[in-house]
């Protein structure tokens, strides 16, 4: 999705509501699972909300199609919503605050954690696998897939791994799991969906792979 002001107006009410759900201390404990002091929480949402509009162009695929196919009803309703001119090459980009904020996090989580190798990648296969399994290419978009499968995967490896680390987990795993099995597994299905531009980590505020590694600490 382009740039656009009336997409600006949604991220600036997004981070007024979060402002005041973390004031409330709803959010505040998620992030106190991962040892994360207030300040540190607003850090992190802001880096996720201001990265969100940064999409980092990685390379191109020629694509089958000769044009682009219709949108879904869905999201042709949807105000903010414009597709990009089709030129036969769809671009894949790397979204900053939906991919690199939340891997670059989970490396922090792996640091600071005293979590096994064989711990953190039987809960990020499990979810990958999951998430490649529930992911759907949707032409001339990208890869969708249900908001909660994967969260409630991570959730449930992390306690069935380590139940005294389960929160650091949980996010390391929901948010790497769908990296790989819902984006980077299905890269070679994109040059199928006459798609312009596709970009790893969906939209980058609080859906894709952040949300998920969001909720699974929740659920776990």
């Amino acid at each position: 999705m382009p740039f656009s002001p009336l997409r600006i107006l949604l991220l600036f009410a997004a981070v007024v509501v979060l402002i005041i759900v973390i004031q409330f201390g709803v959010v505040s404990v998620a992030f106190e699972k991962l040892g994360l002091s207030n300040h540190s929480a607003y850090l992190l949402l802001m880096g996720t909300l201001a990265g969100s509009m940064i999409n980092l162009p990685l390379f191109s695929l020629r694509s089958d199609s000769t044009a682009a196919p219709p949108i879904p009803p869905e999201l042709s309703r949807l105000p903010f919503f414009r597709q990009a001119p089709f030129t036969g090459k769809t671009t894949i980009v790397v979204n900053v605050g939906g991919a690199l904020v939340p891997l670059a996090f989970s490396f922090y989580l792996m640091g600071h954690y005293p979590l096994s190798p064989f711990q953190i990648a039987a809960a990020v296969g499990v979810v990958a696998a999951v998430s490649h399994a529930v992911s759907r290419p949707i032409p001339g978009v990208g890869i969708g897939m249900p908001m909660f499968i994967a969260p409630i995967a991570a959730a449930l490896m992390a306690i069935l791994l380590s139940p005294e680390e389960r929160a650091p987990l949980a996010y390391i795993g929901g948010s790497l799991g769908v990296l790989i099995g819902a984006d980077l597994v299905r890269l070679k299905d994109l040059k199928h969906l006459g798609a312009p531009i596709a970009s790893i980590g969906g939209a980058g505020s609080f859906d894709g792979i952040f949300i998920t590694g969001f909720v699974a600490v929740l659920l776990a």
